[in-house]
């Protein structure tokens, strides 16, 4: 692929994902090296379905597979948005961080289940207080009277 197709293409795909803030780490390395054109022929593949991705309205792949869940630039993990943790590379795609991330995930669905908000406070440190909260015992806390 020429220079000037390889930088039109990843310059669309940039235009697309506000300036490669929605791409997911991958990805942005992805178009680096394909406008630095240090792609092997699987590579420039990859390279021509992200493109047709985002010209047809990018999705950030979930973070090791996990719905809802996704690791953006700089590690930051979001839950449906929200930042719920930090992961370092390359930790973040070891077994050991995939097992983490995949606890991460229990966690933000068993908050969600009890009306609690998902941030990293919740998640990392004061987990140990919504543990073990069934969803009635939320409610039943919520609704006692305040005197």
């Amino acid at each position: 692929m020429e220079l000037k197709e390889r930088c039109d293409m990843a310059c669309k795909i940039l235009q697309k994902t506000n300036d490669g803030d929605d791409l997911s780490p991958d990805h942005l390395w992805l178009v680096q090296e394909a406008v630095n054109g240090h792609l092997t022929d699987p590579g420039w593949d990859a390279f021509k379905v992200l493109y047709d991705s985002a010209m047809k309205g990018y999705v950030h792949p979930w973070f090791h597979g996990i719905e809802h869940l996704i690791r953006r630039q700089g590690g930051y993990v979001y839950w449906k948005g929200a930042n719920v943790e930090h992961y370092d590379s390359p930790w973040c795609w070891t077994d050991e961080g995939k097992k983490a991330a995949e606890e991460l995930a229990v966690r933000c669905r068993h908050l969600e289940s009890i009306g609690v908000a998902i941030n990293t406070g919740n998640t990392i440190w004061h987990w140990e207080k919504y543990e073990g909260v069934k969803a009635n015992e939320n409610d039943k806390k919520e609704a006692s009277p305040a005197g």
